[in-house]
């Protein structure tokens, strides 16, 4: 029986691994440690089905813990097929973000002017691509005005409105699904889709995302705490999936 409490950073493993609940057989692509977690975790309880790869061009079968070989090995999935599987949508990406603004435009290309960036960052990558062809999350380990900006220095995954402004084979399969922090979870189910706060993470204040946020969040009437851990989900993330412990290096204990 577990009886240390959850840290944040399992709130925020918890968190990830629901945005894959009922995926069905499709390719989880988690960018991150706690995303990584997250899949493992979903896979290893309410969506057995989902698929999972060694984070190069295996399918694996298991769910080893992070850092350790894959004992099943069901495929290969070299960059070309891997790149027909996210035009046909069959896969949910987890990104991270450089920036992210209100309509869920995101940026991991530069910070600046694009004449004269003050940072270059990743390019593009693969985020266009990402977030029109398949269902698209992202994780935010430090959640600060600097990552939520009023507007994105540059365009690489493709917010609500440049996609609705685009027409309707921009939006045919465009779904941003949810936004995970440190400090929470959020989504774009509002009318004009842009970003709501959906959970808190436990013992973070409304105050403390309002002053951590570049731009006015839509903030219902009632905001509930994110769900919280199970026993057996505890001990799938410490003994099994993360042993080593590598989520608290990326999600300080609050």
């Amino acid at each position: 029986m577990i009886t240390t409490k959850a840290t944040r950073a399992e709130y925020c493993v918890v968190a990830c691994a629901e945005a894959w609940r009922g995926a069905g057989e499709v390719l989880a692509s988690p960018m991150g440690t706690v995303p990584m977690i997250g899949a493992r975790l979903a896979k290893l309880t309410f969506s057995p089905e989902l698929l999972l790869t060694d984070g190069e061009a295996l399918l694996i079968g298991d769910v080893p813990a992070l850092g350790a070989k894959a004992a099943v090995v069901e495929g290969w999935l070299p960059y070309r097929q891997h790149l027909a599987l996210v035009a046909g949508g069959r896969r949910h990406v987890m990104m991270g973000a450089s920036q992210l603004d209100r309509h869920g435009n995101q940026n991991i290309s530069c910070v600046g002017d694009w004449a004269r960036p003050t940072r270059q960052l990743l390019g593009v990558r693969g985020a266009p691509i990402n977030t029109l062809n398949n269902p698209t999350s992202y994780w935010v380990p430090r959640h600060s005005p600097r990552v939520f900006v009023e507007q994105v220095d540059m365009v690489c995954g493709v917010g609500y409105d440049r996609a609705a402004a685009a027409g309707p084979s921009a939006t045919r399969y465009h779904r941003i699904a949810e936004v995970i922090t440190d400090l929470g979870v959020f989504d774009f189910e509002t009318p004009d889709r842009t970003m709501r706060l959906r959970s808190l993470h436990p013992g973070v204040t409304l105050e403390q995302v309002a002053e951590a946020t570049g731009f006015v969040l839509t903030i219902p009437g009632e905001v509930p705490c994110t769900r919280e851990p199970t026993d057996e989900e505890l001990r799938l993330i410490r003994e099994v999936v993360d042993p080593k412990r590598l989520r608290d290096r990326e999600v300080r204990p609050a």
